[in-house]
């Protein structure tokens, strides 16, 4: 990857005995919106943390703009938009109140940038913060990031709690923001609709580790499924399957998700020896779910014993 904006290599980070982020190696490209995804517990915030220069790691090293991320000069923190999971604003303050606030810390400043933004929301600037909906304290956060025309942009969670309409006028902003192709965007969600809509590359972590990092579209392209009549199956061929995700039984179908399946692979879904085997497109938000899920071994069917399967 050339000229990545964020480079981890090897990030581990302990909390007293436990791993929360393990040997993570990441580029971030520069001009596109990379989303990071995991279940709760899966170590972004940790990573995101780090990579804003809040948390040290305890081995390995991350780079942001070139620097040490545990050294961000206060010139390098100017082209970055951090965004906090939560929305936090000072509830005494009127919405101009927070943009004076929030341009004093900046060399740079987009009154014009931040009035589009916060009109974007249907929000007045003198209402003050402690009126605002939650969607619209998102939006206020949003302007406050982006008014400095930041040249990265790092958002945790924005769309948190936010209604259909604030999450549309979310996901056009920052479409608009990455529209140029040089500035970049690294969004940590679980609404996986809104990732495909708006993010050109996905990372995948589970328990610490980094399992996927791609386009949006190889993503897609090498994320197979199948699914099987069968009343009995010997679990020990379903989990020789090569490339297997996940399997998951629902009534009686055996539905299977497999990574770049080949005739290798349809081979050995024919051997589970169901009455009928059916290939099929999945969906991003399914792909994504059968690789988060991996993590959570009792609610797929290799974590359950069924009446009739083999031990």
């Amino acid at each position: 990857m050339l000229d990545p904006v964020i480079r981890t290599d090897r990030l581990t980070r302990y909390f007293n005995r436990r791993a929360v982020v393990r040997d993570l190696s990441l580029g971030v490209p520069r001009g596109q919106v990379t989303a990071l995804l995991g279940l709760n517990g899966a170590g972004k915030t940790t990573t995101i943390r780090i990579i804003m220069g809040l948390l040290r790691p305890t081995r390995g090293r991350c780079e942001v703009l070139g620097q040490n991320s545990s050294g961000l000069s206060p010139e390098a923190r100017m082209r970055i938009g951090y965004m906090v999971e939560g929305h936090y604003l000072y509830p005494g303050m009127r919405v101009s109140e927070c943009a004076k606030f929030q341009r004093a810390g900046y060399s740079r400043w987009n009154d014009a940038q931040f009035d589009q933004i916060v009109s974007h929301f249907g929000i007045s600037q003198s209402t003050h913060v402690a009126h605002l909906s939650r969607g619209q304290r998102a939006g206020v956060c949003l302007a406050l990031v982006l008014a400095p025309d930041p040249e990265l942009l790092v958002l945790d969670d924005p769309a948190l709690g936010l209604d259909p309409v604030s999450r549309r006028a979310l996901n056009e902003t920052l479409v608009e923001f990455a529209a140029d192709g040089q500035r970049t965007v690294l969004l940590s969600s679980h609404l996986l609709d809104d990732v495909e809509r708006i993010a050109d590359r996905v990372m995948l972590m589970i328990d610490g580790r980094l399992q996927v990092d791609t386009t949006l579209d190889d993503f897609r392209d090498r994320v197979t499924g199948y699914v099987l009549e069968a009343d009995v199956v010997d679990p020990d061929r379903v989990a020789a399957i090569p490339g297997l995700i996940e399997a998951r039984r629902l009534g009686c179908r055996l539905h299977l998700t497999v990574a770049d399946a080949d005739e290798e692979t349809s081979a050995a879904v024919e051997r589970l020896q169901g009455s009928s085997v059916e290939s099929i497109d999945l969906p991003f938000t399914d792909s994504v779910l059968a690789w988060l899920s991996r993590s959570r071994q009792q609610q797929s069917f290799l974590g359950r014993k069924r009446t009739g399967e083999h031990a």
